[in-house]
């Protein structure tokens, strides 16, 4: 499913969290992993200017030594260059499957990774991003442990607005269970916003039609061998209702569509799956719309 993936690493302890979560992706069929730490041009310069190459390749060979043992063969990568540009497109030209990333409470983490380069590479890329999410340690200010969700293969949320985006996002999921997927939620949030002014007086039959919706998702699922299928409709906020469901059942993994760019190149901003990604206690797998 992931056999070859990227992680985007600028070697802060986030970074080094992330990358002891990544051993579930084995059941994902994930075999190879690149390690890519991208320096820009000023990084570059004041690094040969200071000989101080060693550390960085130090720390590289530190994380690339642990997921050897975690079975993954690994390669380690320095490039010079935009980190958003470089590792999408190291992603499109070497045909990568998957491009992980690390998030630190509600925003991406540190320098390089912070706001607009890892939000840059999840709008720009044409390949799925895995957000995994780390947790500071209590009382260590700049240090960071691996969350703890991260069964990839254990408890799977899908959350689906019936649009296309979704239902290609659901063809991961089908992949999923048929790689062992012990248990799925399908869910639908009925959208507050939309429906309290003119439509809430509908809503028993929104629920009854996209209940049936999700209805036919699970019958596809257990064609591909689900084990443990529930089916849950929420009326609110529909990042929120999500994101409480992760907390509240050990969700392990979401899975989510995601538009990225417009056809105009304009950036959808505070979208339902980016706001779970920024939130979600559990890794959130983006799934770029199809273009």
């Amino acid at each position: 499913m992931f056999k070859h993936f990227i992680v985007a690493t600028d070697l802060s302890p986030a970074s080094f969290a992330v990358v002891n979560c990544l051993g579930a992706l084995r059941a994902c069929g994930a075999e190879q992993c690149l390690l890519l730490q991208s320096l820009t041009y000023r990084e570059a310069a004041s690094t040969a200017l200071s000989y101080h190459t060693e550390p960085i390749e130090g720390m590289l060979k530190e994380q690339k030594e642990f997921l050897e043992k975690e079975g993954f063969a690994v390669e380690a990568r320095i490039v010079v260059g935009s980190p958003k540009q470089e590792v999408t497109r190291i992603a499109s030209e070497e045909d990568y499957s998957l491009i992980v990333v690390g998030a630190q409470g509600h925003s991406l983490v540190a320098e390089r990774l912070l706001g607009g380069v890892a939000y840059g590479i999840i709008h720009n890329t044409k390949k799925p991003v895995l957000v995994v999410p780390v947790e500071n340690k209590p009382g260590e200010e700049d240090a960071c442990e691996p969350v703890s969700r991260r069964g990839f293969n254990d408890h799977v949320l899908f959350a689906t607005d019936f649009s296309e985006i979704a239902d290609n996002a659901f063809t991961f999921v089908e992949q999923l269970v048929a790689n062992g997927a012990r248990k799925v939620t399908l869910v639908h949030v009925q959208d507050k916003v939309k429906l309290e002014k003119h439509l809430k007086e509908r809503l028993e039959e929104f629920n009854r039609i996209d209940h049936g919706r999700l209805e036919e998702l699970k019958e596809r699922l257990l064609k591909k061998g689900g084990p443990y299928i529930e089916i849950e409709i929420r009326y609110g906020k529909p990042f929120e209702e999500i994101t409480r469901l992760v907390r509240e059942h050990n969700v392990q993994l979401v899975v989510m569509g995601t538009q990225g760019r417009s056809f105009a190149g304009e950036l959808f901003l505070g979208s339902v799956s980016h706001n779970v990604a920024r939130s979600s206690v559990a890794p959130v797998l983006l799934i770029p719309a199809v273009r």
